[in-house]
C-alpha cells in the first residue's frame, strides 16, 4: 500500500517520521543519568544486542524449540555459541529451559514474558532494517565511490 492510499502524501509521511523521531530521542535522553552515563542501558544493550540473541529470540518467538532445532533453523551458529547465548538468555530471565526425563532427555527452549516483550523491539529493528536497506545501501555505494574504497561488508 502506497501513502497516498491511505491520504498520506510524502511531506506527511516525512514530518510524521521526524516527529516519531524526535519523540524517541527525547525518550533516549531519559535514559542518561545526570553525569551522562548509562551503565544499565549499555550492559543490556550489549547483551540483546549482538546478532545470535536477536536470532535466537526471533527463533523462539514461534513457539518452545529444542537445541539441534533451534541451530538448524539459525543456520550457521557453532554449538558453542548456541549455547552459551541461550545460557546468557537464561540467566537473564529471557529463556526457559525445560529438561524432559527421557531417554536422552529431551531438552526444550523457550521465551519467558520478558522474553516475549523483547520480540517487540527486535521485530521493530530488523522492520526498520528491511524498510531502509535500500537507502543504507545507496549510502554506502555514494561513500565507497566517494572514498575509493571497496566495500568492507
Amino acid at each position: 500500500m502506497k501513502p497516498e492510499d491511505l491520504g498520506v502524501n510524502a511531506r506527511t509521511a516525512i514530518v510524521q517520521n521526524h516527529t516519531d523521531c524526535v519523540q524517541a530521542t527525547e525518550k533516549w535522553k531519559e535514559f542518561h543519568g545526570a553525569d551522562k552515563s548509562c551503565m544499565a542501558v549499555s550492559g543490556m544493550l550489549q547483551r540483546i544486542g549482538d546478532k545470535w540473541t536477536v536470532l535466537v529470540v526471533s527463533y523462539l518467538g514461534e513457539g518452545p524449540m529444542r537445541f539441534n532445532e533451534l541451530r538448524k533453523g539459525i543456520g550457521n551458529i557453532s554449538q558453542k555459541m548456541l549455547t552459551t547465548t541461550l545460557r546468557n538468555l537464561e540467566r537473564d530471565g529471557m529463556v526457559t529451559r525445560t529438561v524432559t526425563p527421557t531417554r536422552p532427555p529431551a531438552v526444550e527452549y523457550e521465551l519467558t514474558e520478558i522474553g516475549h516483550c523483547l520480540l517487540v523491539p527486535v521485530s521493530g529493528l530488523a522492520r526498520w532494517a528491511l524498510e531502509n536497506l535500500e537507502r543504507i545501501e545507496a549510502a554506502r555505494a555514494e561513500y565507497d565511490a566517494r572514498s575509493g574504497t571497496a566495500a568492507s561488508e
